[in-house]
Formats: C-alpha cells, sequence, structure tokens
C-alpha cells in the first residue's frame, strides 16, 4: 500500500508550509505540526511552552542547568535558593522523550503529514512512513526572507544561516546526527525553481509509489 504517513522536513523560507499543505490536501491527509508539542505537553501536564521550548537551541550552560532538571528555576542562583524538588520542571531529556512518543503516537493514527520535529528520524525505521526534505539555497531562501519581511539582504541571509544552525542543533541533541544528509530522506525536493505544487507533486508520487 502508499504511505499513511509523510514526515516533511523543512528549512526555513523554503516553503515547506505550503507544500506540506497541498500533499495533504492532495492525499486527503490531515497536516500536523503544532499539535505534536500539545500531545507531547498532555502526556505529562505541562506547559506546552515548556515543551517547545526544549526543541530551541540553547547555550551551553542552559542546557546544563536544564539537565540537572533546575531549568527556569535557576532565577535564584547564587541568593541561596533552593527549587523544591516536588514542582522541578520535567528534565530536557525527557521533554524530547515526550515529542518522541507524541509522533509516534500520531503516526500510528496514520493518513497525516507530520510538519518538523525531526519526524522522519524518529520514524525513519517504519515502512509505511514516506521521508521528505523540502529545501533551497541559502541565497534563495535568504531573498524570500528579505522580501517578506523587508529585511536587508546581510540581516536576512544571517537569519537563514541562525535558522540552519538551529536545525543542526536540534538533530544533534535529538538524534545524535551530526550532519544532516541526503540519504537520510526517500526525497529530497528544491523550491529553488519548483512552485509548492510542483514540489507537492514529487512528493505525492513517491508516497503513492511506496509499498509497505
Amino acid at each position: 500500500m502508499a504511505a499513511r504517513v509523510i514526515c516533511l522536513s523543512r528549512a526555513i523560507n523554503a516553503g515547506a508550509e505550503e507544500v506540506a499543505a497541498l500533499v495533504g490536501k492532495e492525499l486527503g491527509f490531515r497536516c500536523v505540526d503544532e499539535e505534536v508539542i500539545a500531545r507531547a505537553a498532555e502526556r505529562r501536564k505541562v506547559d506546552p511552552a515548556a515543551v517547545a521550548d526544549a526543541e530551541k537551541r540553547k547555550s551551553f550552560l542552559a542546557r546544563v542547568f536544564e539537565d540537572i532538571g533546575v531549568g527556569g528555576g535557576m532565577s535564584g542562583y547564587g541568593t541561596g535558593y533552593v527549587p523544591d524538588p516536588g514542582v522541578l520542571p520535567p528534565r530536557s531529556d525527557q521533554l524530547r522523550g515526550l515529542i518522541r512518543e507524541a509522533i509516534v503516537e500520531i503516526a500510528d493514527e496514520g493518513n497525516v503529514v507530520i510538519v518538523a520535529h525531526a519526524a522522519s528520524y524518529a520514524l525513519g525505521q517504519r515502512k509505511d512512513v514516506l521521508r521528505a526534505l523540502v529545501t533551497g539555497s541559502l541565497a534563495v531562501r535568504a531573498g524570500r526572507l528579505a522580501a517578506a519581511e523587508g529585511k536587508s539582504a546581510q540581516d536576512a541571509a544571517e537569519a537563514v544561516r541562525e535558522s540552519d544552525a538551529s536545525r543542526a542543533d536540534y538533530l544533534r541533541r535529538f538524534y545524535q546526527v551530526e550532519r544532516e544528509l541526503p540519504e537520510h530522506y526517500d526525497i529530497c525536493v528544491s523550491t529553488d525553481v519548483l512552485t509548492a505544487a510542483q514540489a507537492a507533486a514529487q512528493i505525492v508520487s513517491a508516497a503513492r509509489a511506496i509499498r509497505a
């Protein structure tokens, strides 16, 4: 049968959100992005913002504080304040585990396009999944960002580089991936030239060709 789950990874300003919507419409699948965070938060009854924060790039010191279970409680650091162990926030590794569990749960329901959250790595061993990457060159993506937000070419390029660095950091922390490679995906599509509709058509064709 055709793929029941599309994991769509994205580079900033590659138009992946539009591509995902078109893929979902053509296949009759729902698209999921923020629902991953909401479900992960529900599992531990924690603030979704805390779960989303686990995905963000942080300094080494901030990660150390998180990993010892202190997190935001460090506001009193240096004043003798010690957080109540009974109300410590979940550790960052626990939050990452919740995100992965939410991705698996959503995939088990089938007929879904999961956007971002490194779902391609979380579900990489499944046979009913198509792992897709929507990307583009830095120059083209920066140009789109500059046009959309009125940024200078230099500021837009820096913003794209920072986003790319954050994605790389995410993959290292969540999945120990030192370098993202094309072979980590079943299909890679650049939108430098292809329109969103053309990119979506390529992904839909690949999804229908898979035999689980």
